[in-house]
């Protein structure tokens, strides 16, 4: 009986699917990224299952790495607030959804893995015009800034809007979307160079904060006149989730608002996507390949 026990032990656990994830032994700095197999995600009722074809870098995830930004309660712990892929299951009580759809997601964790489990109502078609693989740039930058600036602070039409750090991944999109929804757009950068990509995106007013006083600035300009998402609830999620697909995936269709890529790296390379992401040198998004 002993021996047939354990028979059966050795078969569902050699049965178990594997996949490769980013894991963290410890909060710490950059060399604590290491690429290792683990256990596959079970989805539940409600989730898909996605085979991830891309995966974003974003600020959260280092502070992840480091200690200070864990998952919600019942999240993956691997970093990855976003990704794009085709899902390869669906759980129950999912209707919209079938196995082989292109897709992409807004995670509350998973994404810097193989595969990851989301709940439906956090799941976006793949915008026309934008690739499989780049559409991993726009769910966690586009439910960001939509539900902070538009839906919470009801950004109306002829206002203008302040993005500090114009030339990052949420900066890129805000000007975009600012622009096309009739705003006026004020940012600040770094350098000349992130200035001049700002101004190309759309921003009327580009100020230099290491060379402007951006304050006095803005005052002259106007004649004197961001939230996070993790730890939401699915179904706050699933509410921005589905204006975005309303409001901004037809401003992606009609070219008004595109992904900008800084740069392509496999899931290996995640140290040193978080190193660039620290060092401020990039512009727009930094993915990663499984």
């Amino acid at each position: 009986m002993r021996s047939l026990r354990s028979a059966v032990c050795f078969a569902e656990s050699s049965s178990r699917q594997t996949m490769k994830a980013i894991v963290i032994s410890k909060p710490s700095d950059l060399e604590v990224l290491q690429l290792q197999e683990v256990e596959d995600p079970v989805i539940k009722d409600g989730e898909v299952l996605i085979r991830i074809e891309a995966t974003a870098a974003n600020q959260a995830d280092t502070l992840q790495r480091k200690g200070f930004h864990p998952p919600p309660k019942g999240a993956s712990p691997y970093l990855g607030l976003e990704c794009s892929g085709i899902i390869e299951a669906v759980g129950k009580n999912v209707s919209r959804w079938k196995t082989g759809d292109q897709v992409c997601a807004l995670l509350a964790g998973g994404g810097y893995a193989e595969k990851v489990a989301v709940p439906a109502g956090q799941v976006l078609p793949i915008p026309p015009g934008v690739s499989l693989k780049d559409a991993a740039s726009l769910p966690e930058v586009v439910s960001t800034v939509w539900s902070t600036v538009f839906m919470t602070s009801r950004l109306a039409r002829g206002e203008t809007l302040l993005v500090h750090g114009g030339s990052s991944g949420i900066g890129t999109f805000a000007i975009q979307i600012a622009k096309y929804q009739g705003e006026r757009v004020f940012i600040t950068a770094g350098s000349e160079e992130k200035l001049a990509v700002c101004k190309d995106l759309g921003a009327d007013v580009c100020i230099n904060y290491k060379t402007q006083d951006f304050v006095a600035r803005v005052k002259e300009e106007t004649d004197g006149k961001a939230a996070g998402l993790r730890n939401r609830t699915p179904e706050n999620k699933a509410v921005i989730v589905r204006e975005v697909e309303k409001m901004v995936w037809p401003a992606i269709a009609a070219g008004k608002v595109k992904p900008v890529i800084f740069k392509y790296l496999p899931l290996s390379g995640a140290e040193e996507a978080h190193q660039l992401m620290e060092s401020s040198m990039h512009i727009g998004k930094i993915l990663l390949i499984p």
